[in-house]
């Protein structure tokens, strides 16, 4: 009762000596408090606790979406790739068929304006 009343801002010296059943009635409230305190702050931390784990594990789930995006950003670029040099690659070949095609035509034009002709017999010396 003393500490009570010097916490509370009161003299000390002027309070009387409590009965037994008194002070085990006020000793009881006390501990009744103090251990409502202490469940109290045991929650909090508890709480406090609870709300970092989820907190990491979101920041882990983000962070592992983030790096899936990221591979496949980085899958669908290389393809990408791989179709811009396909496409640069098939004019070339398009074009190689188009000129070989070419060089068919001239050649049968060729053919068709001069027949081979008969090898032609060498005089024989006699």
């Amino acid at each position: 009762m003393r500490a009570k009343m010097r916490l509370m801002g009161f003299s000390a010296h002027a309070v009387k000596p409590l009965n037994e059943d008194a002070a085990a009635e006020l000793g009881a409230e006390l501990l009744g408090e103090a251990t409502i305190f202490v469940v109290a702050c045991g929650c909090l931390v508890l709480e406090y606790w609870r709300h970092q784990a989820q907190r990491r594990r979101e920041e882990r789930e983000r962070h592992a979406a983030w790096d899936a995006m990221r591979d496949e950003v980085d899958h669908l670029a290389l393809a990408l790739e791989a179709l811009q040099d396909r496409v640069q690659a098939a004019p070339l070949q398009s074009a190689v068929v188009e000129l070989q095609a070419q060089m068919r035509e001239v050649r049968a034009q060729l053919c068709a304006r001069d027949p081979p002709s008969e090898p032609q017999a060498t005089p024989k010396e006699e």
